[in-house]
């Protein structure tokens, strides 16, 4: 269902209300005594994440933010804070931008934390975000949906847990016993809760999920607060640590999949080695001078769509990331297009814009009249507007992701790899005449369609689409003003060039430009643009080849590879989640493949789960989400081409 966002409201005391619930967000008293009083000392912080190399929090009920912005600030405090926080929250009301920025106002003691957290607050649409703060030393993860709904879906491990929101009078379905059992399935070995509600339905509620529970003196007008810890065994892990020894990594292509991925993990205090035959990064299938990052939505809000629309918001958080570091990263979100194939297409078109209630600015249908205003010259049809979308040029985000790796990334350019080898340290890759390149604890395969060559990775159906990109001459502002899709893409002009394409064939090794394909292109250039490929000669144009991995059903492969006897070890029964988790995998061997023509959309938000996946941190994406681009699922579901298309 759409999210509703919260009122910006407040009752006769001034104090921030909700007339959905009929309850006030905080304490008329003292409004930050709470979250200092009952949720971090109620938790014994912070000395229990002194010393720690990570600290999790789990949260119900995000509401203004202010229980995060005192926690983070009380973490920056600290000179013996962990080495990094992550809080995780879910909020099924949550307040707009520029609420937040209103509400805010009032504590100027957090107003540089409070910019960082507005600047990369996300779209209102439903579903799990991660934003990185405080130069990748802090964390929040926020689900936007049902509380229920969403602590299901997390993949996490918390050591302590907020439980906030309005009363259970208000808002039951917070207080469920539902929800206590699911957090008692996050909870980490020694996990502690606090509360300031002390009803007897929570205490009971939380007693039956497993949690010891002591009352103890509250704040204010609440003159007691519940505290609590994990008393049962904890449950299986579902977030566990993907590799716990020395934090060094082969990374064996730098591409932008290869390359975002150096940056997620320097961030972490990774030790990096990049290696790729060519000379330099960006080249390949990442080589492009324009690619388009923006999501692909759909009725049922199905597995790629999901996955589209996570990819590309944060892709551009990534971006403005890279931006305010100060690396120079050639994109522009101008907006883009997605016209309509025919009248029918424009109706599904329309009913997907209404079935998702996205926040408008994120996606609208717009008509071909205002579509053509848009471009700034004719176009076929209406279609889908995503305003907040636009152009990325590849190597520029190669460059910037390798500049934010700094010191900790060895480059191994002009250096092909040709066997990769177990060793007793971990992986050693190795050139023709076997000599060692490189060796590390860890291996991430991220060659493009190159994967195929290494003998660990021939269980991945990964299938070579060829892609052919026209470039036209283009002046400076010229239509169309935006990208515009349909079949195919055309960019704004970009350093007197736009991208037309791309042609997309399977298991086709031609490496030189072809007329036929550039025709191609033009032709699906006039269907979008009426009369725009007039007068030109496909015979004599430019253009580009590159060769994309593609997969099966169209999701990326990411994660750890499974071991070679990984098929005949395969579970028949069982849910999906404990089938893949019974897979043996091989040991410090992972992948990044499968992107097909979305690398864009999927390298920055996949790098980021990996590294997570690596270092047992909450993950980005939900469970069914994650277990959706496990390489070893195709163990459990045997592949067919049905679905392989652009």
């Amino acid at each position: 269902m759409p999210l509703v966002p919260a009122r910006l409201e407040h009752n006769a005391d001034c104090v921030l209300y909700s007339s959905a619930f009929g309850d006030a967000y905080h304490s008329p008293d003292d409004v930050l005594g709470q979250p200092q009083h009952v949720f971090l000392a109620g938790n014994g912080l912070p000395g229990r994440w002194q010393g720690r190399d990570r600290f999790t929090i789990l949260e119900t009920g995000f509401g203004a933010g202010l229980n995060f912005l005192t926690t983070w600030a009380a973490w920056r405090a600290d000179p013996q804070r962990s080495a990094r926080l992550h809080f995780v929250s879910v909020e099924l009301h949550p307040f707009t931008a520029a609420d937040l920025v209103r509400i805010h106002a009032r504590w100027p003691q957090f107003a540089a934390l409070a910019a960082e957290l507005h600047a990369q607050w996300p779209v209102l649409a439903p579903g799990l975000h991660r934003l990185n703060l405080d130069h990748g030393r802090v964390t929040l993860t926020l689900y936007l949906g049902e509380a229920a709904e969403g602590l299901a879906q997390l993949v996490a491990r918390a050591d302590a847990f907020y439980l906030d929101g309005f009363t259970p009078a208000k808002n039951p379905g917070l207080w469920s016993e539902r929800v206590f059992h699911l957090l008692a399935r996050l909870a980490a070995p020694g996990a502690t809760l606090a509360t300031w509600s002390v009803a007897g339905s929570v205490r009971e509620g939380l007693r039956r999920a497993g949690f010891a529970v002591e009352k103890a003196p509250g704040l204010g007008g609440k003159w007691q607060m519940l505290r609590g810890r994990l008393e049962r065994a904890p449950y299986p892990d579902p977030a566990p640590r993907a590799h716990r020894g020395e934090r060094h990594a082969l990374i064996i292509g730098a591409g932008i999949a290869g390359c975002t991925l150096a940056d997620r993990l320097a961030e972490r205090g990774w030790t990096l080695d990049l290696l790729d035959e060519a000379p330099t990064h960006g080249q390949g299938a990442s080589g492009n001078l324009a690619g388009v990052l923006r999501p692909l939505p759909s009725l049922d809000d199905n597995r790629m769509s999901r996955l589209t629309r996570a990819g590309s918001l944060y892709g551009w958080r990534n971006i403005a990331r890279l931006r305010a570091r100060g690396f120079d990263l050639r994109a522009d979100a101008c907006g883009v297009l997605h016209l309509a194939r025919d009248a029918r297409q424009e109706d599904k078109m329309r009913a997907v814009v209404e079935r998702l209630g996205l926040p408008a600015g994120h996606l609208d249908y717009v008509d071909a009249e205002t579509a053509a205003t848009i471009a700034g010259c004719k176009v076929a049809s209406g279609g889908w507007w995503f305003a907040d979308s636009g152009w990325v040029q590849p190597p520029s985000l190669c460059a910037a992701s390798l500049a934010a790796a700094g010191a900790r990334l060895r480059t191994h350019f002009g250096r092909r790899v040709a066997r990769l080898e177990s060793s007793a340290s971990g992986w050693r890759a190795l050139a023709a005449d076997g000599a060692p390149i490189a060796e590390a604890p860890v291996a991430v395969l991220a060659a493009g369609t190159g994967v195929r060559g290494f003998a660990p990775a021939h269980a991945l159906p990964v299938v070579s689409a060829r892609g052919q990109v026209t470039h036209l001459p283009a002046a400076s502002g010229s239509a169309p003003r935006v990208v515009v899709c349909r079949g195919g893409y055309v960019s704004p002009a970009v350093d007197g060039l736009r991208c037309a394409g791309a042609t997309f064939a399977v298991d086709d090794e031609d490496t030189a430009l072809r007329a036929a394909d550039h025709l191609e292109n033009l032709t699906k250039l006039d269907a979008m643009l009426p009369g725009f490929a007039a007068g030109l000669d496909a015979a004599h144009l430019d253009g580009r080849v590159g060769f994309r991995p593609a997969s099966p059903d169209r999701l990326p492969m990411v994660g750890a590879l499974p071991a070679a006897d990984a098929g005949r070890a395969a579970a028949t029964s069982g849910d999906m989640a404990t089938r893949l988790a019974a897979l043996p995998r091989a040991p410090g061997l992972f992948a990044l493949s499968g992107y097909g023509a979305r690398g864009l959309v999927w390298s920055p938000l996949a790098a980021e789960w990996l590294a997570s996946q690596l270092e047992g941190e909450p993950l980005p994406l939900t469970r069914d989400l994650s277990e959706a681009i496990d390489p070893a699922r195709f163990l459990l579901r045997p592949p067919t081409s049905g679905g392989l298309e652009e």
